[in-house]
């Protein structure tokens, strides 16, 4: 059995139907291929080691914290923000001060804050209880629950929510919109605006000029009773953390 593992872990680095059968063959055996799976984890490739997350993922054994937190470290931005989701995924407590080096390390390296790798890291902060976004009370007030618990805010209230947010100095990033029909949550386009933020500028400037575009998107913004919007946004201290 045990060689057995050993092939499917290294067919996690296969083609990606190879891949696929072995992660599923994977997570049916469960914890038992944990240890076998962190053994070849250094020795896997990008694709290898994505396809491990997930298995971790799945089948939810907390001795892979450790090696989740050495991914933090890994060269591929990929490889660094799934680890990240997964180690809040996994309620990994310990993960809590690497993920704070590893959210530094984004904003050294120059990533900007709305790339999928820091907004990642931010939210596994956010699910351990080492963040805490700054919700306004109009926000928060305005604020539903959509099919799944999925977070969000009625399409209707867009702008609304737009320009309290900025009144409070916060920056939005994007907008994501959701459909709800017959209890089950389906993406929506908005407005597809190609906007980018200068990160250089300051604080102030960013606010405004979030406001701006997103007043734009909200004004284009699909609509119905059973539409949601669910923003996200930074807050300085986002940018700017203490050390």
């Amino acid at each position: 059995m045990t060689t057995h593992i050993e092939k499917l872990v290294q067919q996690l680095d296969g083609e990606s139907g190879e891949s696929y059968d072995a992660r599923a063959e994977l997570i049916d055996i469960g914890s038992a291929a944990t240890p076998a799976i962190l053994d070849a984890l250094p020795s896997l490739g990008g694709f290898g080691q994505l396809t491990a997350i997930e298995v971790f993922e799945e089948v939810a054994d907390p001795r892979c914290g450790p090696a989740l937190i050495g991914l933090l470290g890994s060269d591929n931005p990929t490889v660094r923000e799934w680890a990240a989701i997964a180690l809040a995924s996994l309620e990994i407590d310990s993960a809590v001060d690497p993920l704070r080096r590893a959210y530094l390390a984004c904003l050294e390296r120059q990533t900007p804050p709305d790339w999928t790798e820091p907004d990642g890291i931010r939210w596994a902060l956010t699910e351990l209880g080492a963040r805490a976004p700054v919700v306004p009370p109009l926000t928060a007030r305005l604020r539903t629950t959509t099919a799944d618990d999925a977070p969000g805010w009625p399409s209707a209230h867009f702008a609304e929510i737009i320009n309290d947010l900025t009144d409070h100095a916060q920056v939005i990033l994007y907008s994501q919109f959701w459909r709800v029909d017959a209890g089950r949550t389906y993406s929506v386009s908005g407005a597809r605006l190609d906007w980018e933020l200068d990160w250089t500028s300051p604080w102030e400037h960013l606010v405004e000029e979030s406001r701006t575009w997103s007043l734009l998107e909200a004004s284009e913004a699909p609509v119905g009773d059973n539409v949601f919007v669910a923003p996200a946004w930074i807050d300085r201290t986002d940018l700017y953390p203490e050390r």
